[in-house]
C-alpha cells in the first residue's frame, strides 16, 4: 500500500503533467503558438538546470532543428520502452500497468516517433500467459514496434513462443540513411543439460541477477558471422546504430552487466566513423564510450537497479536516488533523437523525475561540453 502522503503527491504530478501537456500541444498550429513553444523549452531548461521544474515525461526538443548545417541524413526521432518484467496481470496487476502508462506515454507524443524499439525483458519468467499479456499491451503502441528479446523471455522454451509472437530475434534494416542492427546478445553457454535441470530451473537460475550458476552472456558464434556479413557491404561513412539486450562492454560480472564476446563485437563496430548502442538490461541511467562507439543504457517500465558496486563509466551522470516510497520511482521510457551526422542525443523521460538528456556532443567532447544536469540526491 502506498502511504497517503505519496499518493497525494503522485495525484498533484499527474494533474500537473496533464496541464503541462494540454498547454503544449496547444502551440502547434499557429505562429503564436510557435513562439510559445520555444518559450516553453527554454522554461524547461532553465528549470532543469535548477531543479525546480515540476516533473513530467516529456522534454521539449526541436527535432527538425536538430539536423547539422552539411548534414548527410534526414534527423529523425524514435522512442523506446524496455524491461517490464510482465507476470500474469492476477499475480502482479502494477507491472501491467506501468507498461500501460508507457504505451500512454509514447502514443501521446507529437509528432509520432518514426518507430518505437521494445528493448527486451517483456516478461519476467518467459510463461505464455505472461509473453502474450506484453503483445496484446504492445498492439496499442501507434507507431511501428521494434522488438528485441531479453533473457527473461527467452530460457524457458529457448526463444519458441518469442520468436512466434515477434519475428527474428537478430535483424537489420535501414531507416533514413541509418544502418540499424538489433542483435540477440544474451545467448548462454549450456550450463543446465549436465545438471539435468528442467525448463523452469533453467529459466529461474538466469533470471536471477546475481546466480552466479549461469554462464556469462554473449552474441555468440552465429550471429557474429552474421554482423559481420551484414556489415561487409556498409559504406563505413553510414552511421551505425545497434540495439542489444546486454551492454556491449564488460562492466559487472557479477550481475552479468556484462557480454563475454563483447570485444569482438567492437572490433566489428570500430571500422565505421559513428556508432551508438542502446541497451537495456541495467535498468538506469547508463553512459560510456569506447573508442568511436556510444553507448546508452535504457530506463525499465518495473523497477531500477542500483549502480553496480565496482563503479561506473567515467561519462555516466548518475540519476537521482530511488524514493523507496514510491513505487514508480527511478522507471520510465525514453526518446532518441537521431540528429543529421548520425549520432544521437539520448532523452531519459524519468517519471518521478525532471527527465535527461545525454547528448552526442557530451560524448564526443569526453563530458567537456554539454554536461547533464547533476543531481542533487547520491545514487545508490
Amino acid at each position: 500500500m502506498i502511504p497517503l502522503k505519496w499518493e497525494k503527491r503522485l495525484q498533484e504530478y499527474l494533474k500537473e503533467r496533464e496541464n503541462w501537456l494540454k498547454e503544449l500541444y496547444q502551440t502547434g498550429s499557429t505562429w503564436e503558438g510557435r513562439r510559445k513553444f520555444l518559450k516553453m523549452s527554454a522554461m524547461a531548461a532553465g528549470f532543469a538546470a535548477t531543479q525546480s521544474f515540476v516533473p513530467h515525461s516529456f522534454q521539449l526538443v526541436d527535432v527538425v532543428n536538430a539536423a547539422t548545417p552539411d548534414s548527410k541524413q534526414q534527423a529523425f526521432t524514435f522512442a523506446y520502452i524496455s524491461d517490464s518484467h510482465l507476470y500474469e496481470k492476477t499475480l502482479n496487476e502494477r507491472f501491467v500497468r506501468q507498461l500501460e502508462r508507457a504505451v500512454a506515454d509514447i502514443n501521446a507524443l507529437d509528432p509520432q516517433p518514426d518507430f518505437v524499439l521494445y528493448g527486451g525483458d517483456l516478461a519476467q519468467l518467459g510463461q505464455p500467459g505472461e509473453l502474450k499479456l506484453g503483445a496484446q499491451i504492445l498492439k496499442q503502441v501507434k507507431a511501428p514496434l521494434k522488438m528485441m528479446v531479453g533473457e527473461h523471455d527467452w530460457f524457458l522454451d529457448m526463444g519458441d513462443l518469442w520468436k512466434e509472437l515477434f519475428g527474428k530475434h537478430y535483424y537489420s534494416f535501414d531507416h533514413k540513411g541509418v544502418h540499424f542492427i538489433t542483435l540477440m546478445s544474451v545467448n548462454e553457454k549450456d550450463f543446465w543439460t549436465a545438471k539435468n535441470l528442467s525448463p523452469m530451473q533453467r529459466m529461474q537460475i538466469v533470471s536471477g541477477l546475481d546466480d552466479g550458476r549461469q554462464s556469462a552472456f554473449e552474441v555468440g558464434v552465429e550471429e557474429r558471422e552474421w554482423l559481420a556479413r551484414d556489415l561487409a557491404n556498409i559504406p563505413k561513412t553510414t552511421p551505425i546504430v545497434v540495439f542489444s539486450h546486454s551492454p556491449l562492454y564488460k562492466l559487472y560480472r557479477p550481475w552479468n552487466f556484462w557480454t563475454d564476446d563483447a570485444d569482438e563485437i567492437q572490433a566489428l563496430l570500430q571500422p565505421f566513423q559513428t556508432v551508438t548502442v542502446v541497451h537495456g538490461h541495467t535498468h538506469q541511467v547508463l553512459t560510456n564510450r569506447i573508442g568511436n562507439i556510444h553507448f546508452h543504457g535504457m530506463l525499465s517500465t518495473a523497477w531500477p537497479w542500483p549502480y553496480a558496486p565496482q563503479g561506473l563509466p567515467k561519462l555516466t551522470m548518475q540519476m537521482n536516488r530511488p524514493d523507496p516510497f514510491n513505487q514508480t520511482e527511478g522507471l520510465g521510457d525514453g526518446i532518441i533523437d537521431v540528429l543529421g551526422n548520425g549520432r544521437v542525443n539520448k532523452r531519459y523521460d524519468l517519471w518521478n523525475r525532471n527527465p535527461m538528456s545525454v547528448t552526442a556532443k557530451y560524448l564526443d567532447s569526453n563530458g567537456q561540453e554539454d554536461l547533464p544536469a547533476k543531481t542533487s540526491l547520491p545514487s545508490y
